[in-house]
């Protein structure tokens, strides 16, 4: 799309007061991160060069018709191949968004979504209502978004097979933690963690 007819479209349903900076955060290797709440005021400013590819979290976010006009211009003006743009939505993205992302074929544009929310995404990530949504209570809580990327899987169990398999006497069985002393499993945000995953894997590919 023409970036001067997308700027006209923008400043038609985003009068420059309502235009705000979204916080962005920094998840390493070129990939940003913003979280917004309420469309079209939270969307990010028109970045200057290349902004790099960028993670628009738009989980439980509010918005009507103007706010989806304006995320669909914003989407269009972004998006490339070679700055991919990873949204991240949920049941719970009001209807107007939801719809304006449904059937959008931009290049680079990556759409995730629980698989629970049966929604029209490229990227069906299997993870609870519940879940989803503790992770991203966390995030606005303090947590920092490296700790909800990082899984530390409890150690393997070591049981009376694995000792018979490996003849190895009950006396001499290395210790192993009981369910009552392992530390709880870290809450990882699997939606997050599965935008960053694309973005390395596109990395690695040298395609970005």
């Amino acid at each position: 799309m023409n970036p001067r007819l997308v700027s006209v479209a923008l400043s038609l349903v985003m009068p420059a007061a309502a235009i705000a900076a979204a916080e962005v955060r920094d998840l390493g290797q070129g990939l940003s991160y913003y979280r917004l709440h309420e469309l079209p005021a939270d969307l990010p400013r028109q970045a200057q060069g290349n902004p790099g590819a960028r993670v628009l979290d738009l989980r439980f976010a509010k918005g009507d018709e103007t706010g989806a006009a304006a995320l669909r211009a914003w989407i269009a003006f972004n998006a490339s191949a070679k700055a991919p743009l990873f949204v991240i939505e949920n049941a719970s993205t009001s209807a107007a968004l939801k719809s304006s992302l449904s059937g959008n074929a931009t290049t680079g544009l990556v759409l995730l979504a629980p698989d629970t929310a049966k929604l029209d995404v490229d990227v069906p990530v299997q993870v609870s209502a519940a879940a989803d949504r503790m992770a991203y209570e966390a995030l606005d809580k303090g947590v920092s978004p490296s700790s909800l990327l990082a899984d530390n899987p409890d150690k393997p169990r070591i049981d009376e097979a694995y000792l018979e398999k490996e003849h190895i006497p009950d006396s001499q069985s290395p210790e192993v933690p009981s369910d009552s002393t392992l530390p709880p499993r870290p809450l990882v945000d699997r939606l997050l963690q599965r935008a960053v995953q694309l973005h390395r894997g596109l990395l690695a590919l040298g395609r970005i």
